[in-house]
């Protein structure tokens, strides 16, 4: 399995609750974050969730 890495690109700040919990749950709380998450239907889910707040970096 795949793993990607997510990057958190533009402020929670004036986000609705749940995408901020979103984001916190992929471990992105500051903007510059990044992370790596399995590549998984969970995973693409909560992407698609905050597709306006982050960036899929590509290694």
């Amino acid at each position: 399995m795949a793993d990607i890495k997510i990057k958190l690109t533009k402020s929670l700040i004036g986000s609705k609750d749940d995408q901020i919990a979103t984001a916190h749950s992929l471990g992105l709380r500051k903007i510059g974050n990044i992370t790596v998450q399995p590549d998984n239907a969970q995973t693409q889910g909560k992407i698609a969730k905050i597709a306006h707040l982050v960036t899929i970096v590509e290694e």
